[in-house]
């Protein structure tokens, strides 16, 4: 899995307006749209909220990772936001988030699903790299720190 491949500076966006969780899923979707990775926002935002309800995707340290599976995608596809101020996600440490990767792929497709999450995880980990992520104003940087 190379992020750079899944990851543009079309699918960032550095702040991210909304308050509430629902909120964010709509924006990020909206990224994806934009991009035009996504056609059917209504399909996407199901198939996210119900990931949320069977466990909320708030991790630790100021980081969602919002994702699920459906068949308006044909491939993997994922966006990053940043809000501008933290958001309650039902975190597992309870803590607001600040930085939001989606990620959306098919529902045949699990190898790279999982891959994406499992690489997207390993890069937070890095107390420095949240931070520089939370610090830039280029949306190019915010690839280029995740995949370094």
């Amino acid at each position: 899995m190379n992020l750079r491949t899944v990851l543009t500076p079309e699918t960032v966006n550095l702040h991210l307006q909304g308050t509430t969780k629902e909120e964010i899923i709509d924006e990020m979707l909206d990224i994806l749209i934009s991009a035009g990775k996504v056609t059917d926002k209504d399909a996407a935002r199901e198939c996210v909220l119900d990931r949320e309800k069977k466990m909320s995707t708030g991790m630790k340290h100021g980081i969602a990772i919002p994702h699920g599976k459906t068949d308006t995608v044909s491939d993997l596809v994922a966006c990053i936001g940043v809000s501008d101020n933290p958001v309650d996600f039902d975190s597992l440490d309870q803590e607001p988030c600040r930085i939001f990767i989606m990620t959306l792929s098919p529902v045949n497709k699990t190898g790279p699903h999982l891959q994406f999450l499992a690489e997207v995880s390993l890069l937070f980990k890095s107390a420095e790299k949240r931070q520089e992520i939370l610090n830039t104003t280029d949306k190019s940087q915010v690839i280029k720190i995740l995949t370094e």
